[in-house]
C-alpha cells in the first residue's frame, strides 16, 4: 500500500470535536487506499501550559526534565486520536517517540533526528492496522531519555517520517488553507499560493512565517518530500492548499513570492567587543551549547581605539533569538565571560621548529624559514591577532617587525637536552634574550625520569 503522512497542528486537535473532525479526514485517505501515518501536536495551548509549569518551577531548568514534561502533551493527543479512529472502525494504534523508536541526538530541547527505523510500524501495517498515530515533537536519545525537537517540531517529525517511509506526500493540516504571500491578518492584499518552491518556503519560514517550521522545510528540501499545506476546517480535495515542491514543478517563478515577519523574537546586542578572529566563535559557541536558537546575526563595521578602555579594533555584535530564550542567552554570555581567562591571546603558527629550509623546499615552499616567519608575522599583525608562534632563531626578527606582539617560542632545549626531531632549537636563556614572551618546553620535562627535577634544572638556567 502507498503511504501518506498527515500532520495535524494544535488548533486542528484543540478539543474532542476537532480530533473527531481530523479523524474523519484520516478515514477518507484510508478509504482511498493509503496506509496512513498521522503525526499529532499537543492540543492548542497545552504546550504553553506545560512550559509555563516548567518555567514557573525553574527559570534555568534542567533541559532533560523540561523534555519529560512538555512531551506529554503530544502523547495525550496521539492516544485520543487512535481511540477516535478505532471508534470509527479504522484499525489504528498510537506510538510515542520511544516506541517507534525516533532516535535523536542528546541535545535536549532542540534535538535532531538520527534515525527512524521502519520495522515496527511496517509490521503493524502488515497485521492489518491502517493508521499509525505518532506523537510529534519528541524522540529518544542514546541514553534512553525523552528528547524534544524545539517548538514546531511536529512539522519536522512529519517530514522525517515521510522521508523514512518514502511516503507519496506529507500533508500538513493547520488553521489556514495554505501559504499566503503575507499574513492575511495584516494585509488584505494577501493571496494564497497554489505552489511554492522549497527554497522560497525556507526563506519565508526562516524570516517568521509560521505556517511551517524552518527545519521541516529544510528536511523536505533535502529528501525531496512533497509537502501540502491545507486547512483542517474545510472540505479538501487533491487541489486544495499549497504544494511545497521542487522548483521544476512550478512553471513560473516570481522574483518575490511573499513577505514574512515575526513578533516573537528578541534582539540582543553585545557592545564594544574586540574585533579579532575567534570572537564570533567565543560568542556563538556557548549559545549553541546552551541550546539557544540564534536567527539573524549583524556585526557593525570596526572602530579603532574606541576609548581608553577599548584600544585596538572594536565592534558591536547583534543577534536575534526567541523571546523565551533571552534569559538562557544572557546566562550563556555571562558564563562564557566569567570562564574566559584574563589576558587570553589569539596567536598564529608560523613555521614548525621541526622544519628547516630543505624540508620547506621539499613541500614546494620557497625561501628560508626566516623569510617565512617574517612574512607570516606581518600577515598575523595585519589580521588583528595578538601574536605568533615561532622558533627562537627568528623571534628577534619577528619582534622587530611587531614590537607590541606576543611571541610563543617552542623547540626550546637545555644545553644537554636531546634535540630529537627538532631542527631549529635554542636554549631557554637564548629564547628569552631573543624576545620570547613565553616558552614551550615539553619533552625535556615530560620524558625525563624525574619531571619535577628537570623543570627545576631548566628554571635555574633562566
Amino acid at each position: 500500500m502507498p503511504i501518506l503522512v498527515m500532520k495535524f497542528g494544535g488548533t486542528s486537535v484543540a478539543n474532542l470535536e476537532r480530533i473527531e473532525n481530523a479523524a474523519k479526514k484520516v478515514q477518507k485517505e484510508v478509504d482511498r487506499g493509503y496506509d496512513v501515518i498521522v503525526i499529532v501536536s499537543a492540543m492548542s495551548g497545552e504546550t504553553n501550559r506545560l512550559v509555563g509549569y516548567v518555567e514557573g518551577t525553574s527559570k534555568l531548568y534542567d533541559a532533560r526534565e523540561y523534555d519529560a514534561v512538555v512531551a506529554s502533551g503530544e502523547n495525550i493527543t496521539a492516544g485520543l486520536m487512535a481511540l477516535r479512529l478505532q471508534e470509527m472502525g479504522v484499525p489504528a494504534r498510537s506510538w510515542q517517540g520511544w516506541q517507534v523508536p525516533i532516535n535523536t541526538t542528546s541535545q535536549h530541547g532542540s534535538a535532531r533526528f538520527m534515525s527512524i527505523p521502519r520495522e515496527h510500524i511496517d509490521a503493524k501495517f502488515a497485521e492489518g492496522f491502517k493508521v499509525a498515530v505518532v506523537a510529534g515533537f519528541q524522540g529518544i536519545s542514546a541514553e534512553g531519555r525523552i528528547t524534544t525537537l524545539g517548538r514546531g517540531g511536529s512539522d519536522t517529525t512529519a517530514v522525517a517520517f515521510a522521508a523514512a517511509f518514502a511516503a507519496e506526500r506529507c500533508d500538513i493540516y493547520t488553521d489556514v488553507d495554505g501559504v499566503y504571500t503575507t499574513d492575511p491578518r495584516v494585509s488584505d492584499k494577501a493571496r494564497k499560493l497554489d505552489k511554492i518552491a522549497f527554497e522560497e518556503m525556507l526563506e519565508l519560514a526562516s524570516l517568521g512565517a509560521k505556517v511551517l517550521q524552518t527545519r521541516s522545510v529544510e528536511l523536505a528540501m533535502r529528501y525531496k518530500v512533497r509537502l501540502r499545506v491545507l486547512s483542517s476546517f474545510e472540505e479538501t480535495d487533491k487541489n486544495s492548499g499549497t504544494l511545497v515542491c521542487d522548483e521544476e514543478e512550478i512553471m513560473e517563478s516570481k522574483v518575490v513570492s511573499g513577505i514574512a515577519f515575526s513578533r516573537d523574537e528578541a534582539k540582543i546586542t553585545l557592545f564594544t567587543i574586540e574585533d579579532r578572529p575567534g570572537v564570533a566563535s567565543a560568542i556563538f559557541g556557548p549559545l549553541a551549547d546552551a541550546g539557544v536558537n540564534v536567527d539573524m546575526i549583524v556585526q557593525n563595521i570596526s572602530e579603532k581605539n574606541y576609548d581608553d578602555d577599548h584600544p585596538g579594533a572594536v565592534t558591536d555584535m547583534t543577534f536575534s533569538c526567541p523571546i523565551n530564550q533571552v534569559e538562557r542567552a544572557k546566562k550563556a554570555m555571562e558564563d562564557a565571560k566569567a570562564a574566559a581567562p584574563t589576558g587570553t591571546k589569539v596567536v598564529a603558527v608560523t613555521v614548525l621548529t621541526s622544519l628547516d629550509g630543505t624540508a620547506l623546499q621539499s613541500i614546494g615552499v620557497d625561501g628560508t624559514p626566516h623569510d617565512q616567519v617574517e612574512r607570516l608575522t606581518l600577515l598575523a599583525k595585519e589580521s588583528g591577532l595578538d601574536g605568533v608562534v615561532c622558533s627562537g632563531n627568528e623571534v628577534a626578527a619577528a619582534r622587530k617587525l611587531w614590537p607590541g606582539g606576543f611571541f610563543v617560542v617552542p623547540g626550546v632545549r637545555p644545553n644537554d637536552g636531546k634535540i630529537g626531531d627538532q631542527k631549529r632549537v635554542v636554549t631557554p636563556r637564548q629564547a628569552l634574550d631573543n624576545g620570547a614572551s613565553i616558552l614551550v618546553i615539553g619533552r625535556p620535562i615530560t620524558q625525563a625520569d624525574d619531571p619535577d627535577a628537570a623543570a627545576r634544572a631548566i628554571d635555574a638556567t633562566i
